[in-house]
């Protein structure tokens, strides 16, 4: 299975903002080439919140490019085989943690109860369209939390200007709407 064809499935299967999820599922339909930063109409992203939930706190990256606190994430890569799977390896790069383990989306656990059990995998918090520089036009960002094993250390990548946790409360005051209403997606989904 190609990577567009699980982001269509991720996206099939996401059980809220109906609208947007429809934007993405569009978009991925026209474009055959819109899971790729090439794509100029937009390409969709990955990205996750990385999660302390012992310590009540998020790590956020202070991003060099756009010099603002945001979660961790970005641009699909061909090795990627699952959108999972990207937004997970771009959180462990940037973040520098090891063990990160994607927060199962609420639908993903109603889902595998109603089938009996089985595994659930992580799935996503929410969708985030928002603008880009020329000359593509939108990130079309599929949204995960990652879950910090205990006794986590990160490390400062070559994309981010600094890497700090926040504790929930200090969120707010330190990024944009998004990662506000990702955070508390997450803390919901906990």
């Amino acid at each position: 299975m190609s990577l567009h064809d699980d982001a269509v499935l991720v996206l099939k299967r996401y059980e809220d903002q109906e609208e947007l999820r429809q934007t993405y599922l569009d978009h991925l339909s026209a474009h055959p080439d819109g899971m790729w930063k090439a794509c100029e109409a937009g390409h969709v992203t990955a990205s996750a919140l990385v999660v302390d939930p012992e310590r009540g706190r998020v790590l956020l990256t202070l991003h060099r490019k756009l010099n603002m606190w945001l979660q961790m994430g970005g641009h699909c890569e061909p090795g990627d085989a699952t959108l999972s799977g990207a937004a997970l390896r771009e959180a462990t790069e940037e973040s520098g943690i090891a063990g990160l383990t994607l927060l199962p989306s609420a639908g993903a656990v109603r889902s595998a109860s109603m089938r009996g059990g089985g595994r659930v995998t992580g799935g996503p918090v929410r969708l985030d369209r928002h603008p880009i520089p020329a000359p593509c036009n939108w990130h079309l960002d599929v949204q995960y939390a990652a879950l910090a094993p205990g006794g986590a250390v990160e490390a400062i990548s070559e994309e981010s200007l600094d890497l700090r946790w926040f504790a929930y409360d200090e969120v707010a005051g330190v990024a944009d709407e998004s990662v506000v209403r990702l955070m508390e997606r997450t803390r919901a989904a906990l």
